[in-house]
């Protein structure tokens, strides 16, 4: 494949991303002292990891609507089930350092468990619980999405319907159906693999595993996008019914799409909780993943860069404007987005490329129109009219005509 030169640009800015966001941000918190005007506080690492986690998201949202043209207002579903998977395990490390001193999570002191639930216990163990960040959102998508796609189910009432299937699970997860703590969720997290999580090494190793994941994702859906694969993904988007026609079987490529984002947001939400320190219903509500396709928007659906500009600018914007504004936070949110949907459709990614085109035409030198070359016969500009005259026809002048 032959890189043009907007490849070119794209891969010397996740050069510098990358050793900005793996090498530079961990170093100054590491090795500045506390005093200097460079250092990067734990609380601002923990921050940053959020952010990276929601750019993360944010490709799985791209992935399937930028690249297969399938609106998902669920992803946030996939997102909390990979979160909740890892949250399992944390609440489980807690032991007896809980405000009740009992190896049952605090929750289920208060609630009256007898004993630890059997769908918990194996939980306890770690791998257990990284394997499950994978397995369950997938199954749950692998499932919803084998009866949508089978049914020929598309646009907006797969929107609906991924929007339904959410708002069903946030109500489950809030009556505590499940045996998830209800709307408290889970939070008071302590250790990770043996690690006390209020550790700065531990907040800072958590921090490089989200960025590593970001551009190992990023990597992977890049490569992705420029298989077959990738092709077929942007001919279902455009134009469906000739894929059909043309004897592919759309609903397994949209399924494998689907499943594949599910894993991605899974995993993204498994690096958010230890780094938030909480999780329950309200981030698998559906105004999250309403946010996930602003920050998709706002940065350039299509592109897998855009959305991980979007995510981060969204969020740090958010906030500022939830300290300085709370009450305007959803006027600016909307407002923010239509101005980019009217004037910038391309997203900010591609604000660089606009104004690098406006620059050149307005530098560029005024085209002075080429004389036209004059015609046979046609009078030249100041030229005497009597000489420009047509010749005779013959050397023998008109004879006079003859008086009356």
């Amino acid at each position: 494949m032959v890189r043009g030169p907007r490849t070119k640009w794209e891969m010397m800015a996740v050069g510098l991303a990358a050793a900005l966001l793996l090498g530079v941000i961990p170093g100054l918190n590491a090795f500045t002292p506390a005093a200097s005007a460079l250092h990067i506080s734990d609380f601002t690492i923990n921050l940053y990891g959020k952010y990276l986690s929601y750019a993360v998201l944010a490709i799985s949202v791209d992935l399937l609507w930028g690249y297969t043209g399938l609106l998902s207002l669920g992803q946030c579903l996939f997102f909390s089930l990979g979160g909740y998977a890892l949250g399992m395990y944390l609440m489980l490390m807690i032991g007896r350092l809980g405000q009740y001193h009992s190896d049952l999570p605090d929750f289920m002191v208060f609630l009256g468990y007898p004993r630890l639930p059997s769908h918990w216990v194996p939980f306890r163990h770690f791998w257990f619980a990284a394997a499950a960040v994978v397995w369950v959102p997938g199954l749950v998508a692998l499932v919803f999405g084998f009866l949508a796609f089978r049914s020929r189910i598309r646009g907006v009432y797969f929107s609906i319907l991924t929007q339904a299937l959410t708002y069903a699970a946030t109500l489950m997860f809030f009556r505590n159906d499940f045996t998830f703590g209800g709307n408290n969720g889970f939070t008071d997290f302590k250790f990770i693999i043996g690690h006390d999580l209020r550790q700065p090494a531990t907040q800072r190793a958590l921090y490089l595993a989200t960025a590593i994941l970001l551009f190992a994702t990023y990597g992977i859906c890049r490569w992705l996008t420029t298989t077959k694969l990738g092709m077929v993904q942007r001919a279902i988007r455009d134009r469906e019914n000739r894929v059909l026609f043309s004897g592919y079987a759309t609903a397994h490529f949209k399924l494998f799409i689907f499943v594949l984002s599910a894993v991605i947001a899974g995993l993204a939400g498994a690096l958010y909780v230890p780094q938030v320190g909480i999780i329950n219903p309200n981030e698998m509500a559906p105004d999250k993943s309403l946010e996930a396709v602003v920050w998709v928007a706002v940065g350039g659906r299509g592109t897998l860069v855009g959305p991980v500009v979007g995510a981060i600018f969204v969020n740090a914007l958010k906030s500022w404007a939830t300290r300085a504004y709370p009450d305007l936070w959803p006027i600016i949110l909307g407002t923010l987005f239509v101005v980019v949907v009217l004037f910038l459709p391309g997203g900010l990614v591609s604000l660089p490329g606009r104004l690098f085109a406006r620059w050149r035409r307005s530098s560029a030198p005024p085209e002075t129109p080429a004389p036209a070359e004059p015609t046979v016969g046609a009078p030249q500009l100041g030229a005497d009219p009597a000489s420009t005259s047509a010749p005779p026809e013959s050397g023998l002048s008109a004879p006079a005509s003859s008086p009356p």
